[in-house]
């Protein structure tokens, strides 16, 4: 899956391979031009302040980074001590896609790894989680809840399902931080406000994802509670994250924020997914899995398909999970001839008998 050779209308891996909306490599032309001030002290970057202030309904404190692992570490970071632990879920992309960040940037923090369906965290465990060993000496002290919007599977949190997380968080005198990689998708799955998303109910730090969505190498921190920015500062400068020509960063998410086209991309992504669940549901021997809320469609595939797509040239991740399990990812840049043409081949490939001697598919 090398994705070299491979057409981009077959890449269904992951939204990190599509490319960068025009709007956005337009915007880094003009930015290129003339000179600036350095370290985000320019006229974008605070262009990028006020248009998350005007999202979220409030004041707040942005902090640019290079990439999400950099956002959700130095979140964790300035919200737990080394003798802390974050209380997360086992499937979390901080739990096993982070190569320790969160572990290293907060000098040793532990990671607790809690269950739930459609990989969201189940109130009861958090419930009993948050008060674990609370003010033990010899135990790490239960400090910060990390949620994922939308979740790995694809799922998305309802409001009511946040607030109840974050009414056991503040109950417990504990912090939220929300990885929101997918925050666009969640929250044009739900139709509701970001306010309302995040520190309405109860997110203290959000990392707003937005290189799975448009832009080149731009993602941010917002900042909602803001006795946390001076010491995010002094984290992301210690991390390298503090770019001297920050506005080109800025300039990415300033036309990804400018006539919702963060939003538009997110839906156009989220429509994708549907068509291609719908689609999937039509074939025989294919049976879907979870919630399919936002851009990833989770699907068992009898054992000749998944070796006829990839014969095909398709690009996927499979039996990464489990035998038989395929994950489908689209993005802004998928084209409903891109869904149509995988819905063709799947079925394509059904309708075959299985090769004599074949491993029998799930």
């Amino acid at each position: 899956m090398s994705g070299i050779t491979t057409p981009a209308s077959r890449v269904f891996s992951s939204d990190n391979t599509a490319g960068t909306s025009p709007e956005i490599l337009e915007a880094m032309t003009r930015a290129a031009a003339g000179q600036a001030l350095p370290y985000g002290a320019d006229d974008t970057t605070a262009s990028v302040r006020r248009r998350l202030g005007e999202i979220f309904e409030r004041d707040v404190d942005v902090l640019l980074v290079s990439t999400g692992s950099a956002a959700n570490a130095l979140s964790l970071a300035a919200l737990t001590p080394p003798w802390g632990s974050v209380l997360c879920h086992r499937d979390s992309h901080i739990n096993n896609d982070e190569c320790g960040a969160p572990e290293f940037y907060t000098a040793g923090a532990k990671l607790i790894p809690l269950g739930g369906d459609d990989a969201k965290i189940d109130p009861q465990e958090l419930r009993a989680a948050a008060r674990h060993k609370a003010g033990d000496v010899h135990s790490v002290e239960p400090s910060v809840v990390g949620i994922t919007q939308a979740t790995e599977t694809g799922a998305v949190y309802t409001l009511d399902e946040i607030r109840t997380l974050g009414s056991i968080t503040e109950e417990a005198g504990l912090r939220l931080h929300m990885d929101g990689a997918r925050f666009a998708g969640a929250v044009a799955a739900l139709g509701c406000t970001p306010a309302d998303l995040t520190w309405r109910a109860g997110v203290d730090l959000l990392s707003f994802g937005a290189t799975k969505n448009g832009t080149m190498t731009a993602d941010a921190i917002v900042v909602f509670d803001r006795s946390r920015t001076a010491e995010l500062a002094f984290r992301a400068k210690r991390a390298g994250q503090l770019a001297s020509k920050m506005r080109f960063h800025a300039a990415q998410l300033d036309a990804y924020l400018t006539d919702d086209l963060w939003l538009r991309n997110a839906a156009h992504a989220n429509a994708m997914a549907a068509r291609l669940q719908e689609g999937l549901t039509a074939v025989p021997g294919v049976g879907l899995l979870g919630a399919a809320d936002a851009n990833i469609v989770f699907c068992r595939l009898p054992r000749q398909v998944v070796q006829g797509l990839l014969a095909d040239g398709y690009a996927f991740y499979h039996d990464r999970w489990e035998p038989g399990v395929v994950r489908f990812v689209t993005s802004f840049a998928t084209t409903p001839q891109d869904v149509d043409q995988l819905l063709e081949a799947v079925g394509r490939h059904a309708d075959r008998p299985a090769p004599v001697g074949a491993t029998p598919g799930p």
